[in-house]
């Protein structure tokens, strides 16, 4: 675009206003954060005033310890994003949404970029993405997601919310070189800014730091350098800045009566194309006031963009761990004083120590004769140091002050403060007291979790956030049809292949489209889990302890747990020795010999139980037998007799009924364990011949090769 000074200074201005209004002092915080994060805690006048002294300047850097043990609790909990369809959505839209996100996470790295994003936030107080479109590699285009330096994002002052959705404007700035203009932008800028001696306006390039956060030296001697070859195709020279703003425009929108939707029409679409859509699917167009969004790009007086934005949303995408009246808060900042503390203490306490060893000597003069006061000055302190005197009572060696009583106190508490504030105990960095109870251990070590869940909860909400913004580019953009390959099981490594917005017409519906991904409205749903390393030894250590109380857990689950190494192949050598025709013919053989025994074991229960009703019918023959004689003839105490013999056979055969039941059930029961035993040996027999095989594979691999 052609110089638009006036433009350009406005956006110049409005950023210096913005810097000015506390940006500077966010910067100067975020600067001060992070070389305490790095290690570089003491300042260079008190480092030289120290020196000069002969004193001591420890550094025990803390904070790393305690960010890093942070750092690792976020890097082993991960966020799952799924999507909820809403408004009469199809359901299965929402699926194919989840899975494409998963796509374009592991496209753009999101658990590598959300782990710096998120020790931007904790040490700075602020972390930010950048989220927009790419046509680079694709000319659909691919949504791309990357980490913007917080210190270059410069937020709306009179913003008080957490989503940028409520925000008037944002600006970011950074340094490009000619060529980088010329692709993005256009050569005839890159050719002006190239050519240009110096800066238009009067502060220059004052806010921003030329070598800051750069893997260069800020402080190096460029000047020597100057003029030996040409840099300007590789040196980053010129600022740019870019602004979004909203503001205030006429837009025509698709309107749907049935659900009463807006659907925003893009600025590009000729009339054609609208009447096309409106008719398909009989919509209506609208045209209202909104607050758009302007994207304006300047460098110097040259204005290299200045359009309403594509996108419905800022392509900034914030991450704060503590939001508090507009006032952002991390976790470096507050342990500053503590870490200081503990440094300059610990460095009095060896300084103390260091004067008692040399603490000085009484020498009358002239009484030296094998050295000067100088030498003795440097070597007073030497282990086995030889003195000529003329007069031993010439020399006595100063008493050294004691040791202050609290002087170690104050380290200790230092280094409490340090733990307290950052709400990281010895119980979460396993430093935890030999005497402590494992049952101990693991309850203080889940409540210490609660000392972070604000932080945790702030960075489900910039995931929210991102999944959100995501959600709105695929509608807009993944028009066209597309097949995208997800990686379905990292264990095995197993992909599926997934169409969207492929044309299926139908009888029925002749424009039908298949996971048509413009269509409906949906929720986010943004959910923690642990990653997967983190719950192997314990999953695996509960999947064994339920294998050995008879519970059927697949061989396959307790591999994936387990730690052994190439377990995915062996895992899927498993599945292809399962699917074999050698295995299904063994399966068929090991069913049929179980149900043979399983057939065998009833006859058997049929013979006993036959046996049991013969001996019924003869004991119920002898008793009508008993019976009849009894009515035959006999006085009264042959009869009670009778009667008492016939009870108590009766009362027997009863006894040695239940006995024959019980031995009954028992022998079902014990055949029962022993089929899920053989099944269970068998099943594990198969696992080890796998797993031997595999290994004797891997053994033999090499001595192939020499």
């Amino acid at each position: 675009m052609p110089v638009n000074t006036d433009l350009a200074t406005k956006t110049y201005y409005r950023y210096a206003w913005v810097r000015d209004a506390g940006h500077s002092d966010f910067v100067k915080k975020a600067e001060l954060c992070e070389r305490f994060f790095r290690g570089m805690q003491w300042d260079e006048s008190d480092l030289a005033l120290l020196k000069a002294q002969r004193r001591p300047a420890l550094t025990i850097n803390k904070i790393l310890s305690t960010i890093s043990n942070v750092m690792g609790d976020q890097i082993y909990n991960r966020s799952e994003i799924s999507f909820q369809p809403r408004s009469g959505a199809p359901s299965g839209n929402a699926d194919v949404l989840t899975k494409l996100f998963k796509y374009i996470s592991q496209d753009n790295q999101l658990d590598w970029l959300r782990s710096d994003v998120f020790a931007d936030g904790i040490i700075t107080s602020r972390g930010f993405y950048d989220l927009r479109m790419d046509f680079n590699d694709n000319l659909m285009g691919d949504v791309r997601t990357t980490r913007l330096n917080p210190k270059n994002v410069l937020i709306d002052p009179d913003a008080t919310e957490y989503d940028p959705d409520t925000w008037n404007d944002v600006m970011t700035t950074k340094w490009l070189t000619a060529d980088e203009i010329a692709v993005l932008y256009n050569e005839d800028d890159a050719d002006y800014l190239r050519n240009r001696a110096g800066s238009y306006f009067p502060y220059g390039y004052d806010s921003i730091d030329y070598m800051r956060d750069r893997f260069g030296d800020r402080n190096a001697a460029r000047s020597f350098y100057t003029g030996v070859v040409d840099e300007s195709s590789v040196q980053r020279s010129i600022r740019v800045i870019e602004r979004q703003h909203r503001k205030l425009d006429k837009q025509r929108h698709f309107y749907d009566k049935a659900t009463g939707d807006l659907r925003a029409i893009p600025d590009n679409w000729n009339r054609d194309r609208i009447a096309a859509v409106r008719d398909m699917y009989r919509l209506e167009v609208v045209t209202k006031l909104v607050n758009r969004i302007r994207w304006t790009v300047t460098a110097d007086t040259v204005v290299l963009h200045d359009d309403w934005s594509p996108y419905k949303h800022f392509t900034v995408v914030p991450f704060f761990p503590y939001l508090r009246n507009a006032q952002t808060v991390g976790l470096v900042e507050n342990l500053l004083g503590p870490q200081e503390l503990l440094n300059k203490v610990s460095s009095q306490e060896l300084h103390v120590i260091n004067t008692t060893a040399n603490s000085g000597w009484k020498v009358k003069t002239g009484s030296l004769r094998n050295m000067s006061i100088e030498e003795l000055e440097q070597r007073g302190a030497e282990t086995g140091l030889v003195m000529e005197l003329d007069d031993p009572k010439s020399v006595e060696k100063i008493q050294p002050n004691q040791v202050p009583s609290g002087l170690d106190r104050l380290t200790y508490k230092a280094e409490e403060h340090i733990k307290t504030i950052s709400g990281v105990s010895d119980y979460q960095t396993g430093n935890a007291r030999e005497d402590v109870s494992a049952k101990a251990v693991a309850m203080n070590t889940s409540r210490g979790s609660f000392n972070l869940a604000k932080v945790t909860d702030s960075l489900n909400r910039t995931d929210h956030i991102l999944a959100r913004n995501i959600l709105d580019l695929v509608q807009q953009y993944y028009t066209d049809p597309r097949v995208v390959n997800v990686v379905r099981d990292r264990m095995t490594g197993e992909t599926e292949t997934i169409e969207v917005n492929v044309p299926a017409p139908t009888p029925e519906a002749p424009d039908a489209v298949l996971n048509d991904l413009t269509l409906g409205e949906y929720d986010v749903v943004v959910t923690s889990t642990p990653v997967r390393e983190t719950l192997e030894d314990s999953q695996f250590q509960q999947a064994l302890s339920l294998r050995e109380l008879g519970i059927q857990i697949p061989d396959a689950t307790l591999l994936e747990n387990s730690r052994l190494l190439h377990k995915s192949d062996i895992i899927a050598q498993m599945k292809a020795a399962q699917e074999s025709p050698e295995a299904v013919a063994k399966r068929e053989l090991e069913k049929t010999a179980a149900e043979l025994e399983v057939a065998n074991l009833k006859a058997e229960a049929a013979k006993i139980e036959a046996d049991a009703m013969l001996k019924q019918a003869k004991a119920d023959k002898e008793n009508q037998s008993t019976a009849k004689a009894m009515q035959g003839g006999g006085d009264d105490l042959e009869m009670a007799k009778a009667q008492f013999e016939m009870q108590a056979a009766r009362e027997k055969h009863q006894l040695e009924m239940e006995k024959l039941r019980a031995e009954l059930e028992f022998t079902r029961q014990q055949n029962e364990l022993k089929l899920q035993q053989m099944q269970r040996e068998g099943m594990i027999k198969v696992a080890q011949k796998q797993a031997e095989a595999f290994m004797k594979t891997e053994a033999e691999e090499p001595a192939e090769e020499e």
